[in-house]
């Protein structure tokens, strides 16, 4: 296992390393800057601040003068939001992203393994037919097509929850729910799929045969070994749940670390935006590391390996 950790760290070194490369250039590359606005500048003013940030530099040093802070753990200041640093505000926001984002996995592992196991019962009966039709309809609207409809049904028309905010139970309600139906489908296809294949596995007719009840051959023994390929699909999911919360934070008003990336890129502020993508690769590089360690203890085959 100690081999296998060094081995995962040694991997993800050159894998960051591209991620700052093309983030920092692509910055670079996108036309207007962060000083660029309705109200012009002095140029003096300009100047001077194109300075401070180190923007006067040629690209390539700039780029090597930012690899060197990076590598120190510094992601520099931000050029919008003057006089705070990228580090502070992704921990500022950070926790109402990852609020956003337990919530959202929540609903989706509940409705996902809930619909999945439910079709897996019956195969090819009305029950599993419209179980996975629900499914379908989670994947075929996106969250930028769901969130509105979720806001117009029930907090415009029918005034359940709260359209916009993210203070009390009543605001958290619809982004939740938004975010977390997506994943839910590909759990419960996942989930479906994977009982079908365990329930004709020769040690789950010897467990019926045995007199278990279905309740222990299920939920016991043919979920353990099903839920292999769900665990899978976790690590991504929970990058994808805290990562690809933009649109819904943004619909609902929350003050997340998506909803700010939203607007330095839209600001031309370029360290934030480089800060935020090489946080949310090295989220992703956690979350997949956790769950192939989950998946080894899962699969005894995987540990022999």
């Amino acid at each position: 296992m100690i081999k296998f950790i060094i081995r995962r760290i040694l991997e993800a070194i050159p894998v960051l390393f591209v991620i700052v490369t093309l983030t920092f250039f692509m910055v670079k590359a996108t036309p207007g800057g962060p000083f660029d606005s309705e109200r012009k500048l002095p140029e003096e003013t300009k100047r001077e601040l194109e300075a401070f940030y180190g923007l006067d530099k040629p690209v390539i040093e700039q780029y090597f003068i930012y690899l060197k802070h990076v590598c120190q753990g510094d992601l520099g200041w931000s050029q919008n939001y003057h006089g705070r640093r990228v580090g502070e505000i992704i921990m500022s926001r950070f926790p109402y992203s990852l609020e956003l984002g337990i919530y959202a996995m929540g609903i989706a592992l509940t409705v996902g393994l809930g619909l999945g196991i439910l079709a897996s019962f019956r195969p090819n009966s009305g029950s599993d037919y419209f179980c996975m039709s629900v499914a379908m309809i989670g994947i075929c609207l996106p969250t930028f097509v769901l969130g509105p409809l979720l806001l117009l049904v029930f907090s415009l028309h029918y005034g359940y929850f709260n359209s916009v905010g993210w203070e009390s139970f009543s605001d958290k309600v619809l982004p939740s729910l938004t975010l977390g139906f997506y994943y839910a489908a590909y759990i419960a296809r996942l989930t479906r799929g994977s009982m079908l294949e365990v329930r004709n596995q020769d040690y789950i007719r010897t467990a019926i045969a045995k007199g278990l009840s279905p309740v222990r051959v299920y939920f016991v023994h043919a979920l353990r070994n099903a839920a292999q390929p769900i665990v899978a699909y976790l690590g991504p999911a929970m990058a994808g749940l805290i990562s690809g919360s933009f649109v819904v934070e943004t619909i609902f008003n929350i003050p997340g670390l998506g909803r700010f990336f939203t607007l330095a890129a839209i600001n031309r502020d370029g360290p934030l935006v480089c800060g935020t993508v090489i946080f949310y690769a090295l989220l992703i590089i956690i979350f997949n590391f956790v769950v192939d360690v989950i998946s080894i203890w899962l699969n005894p085959k995987l540990r022999a390996e």
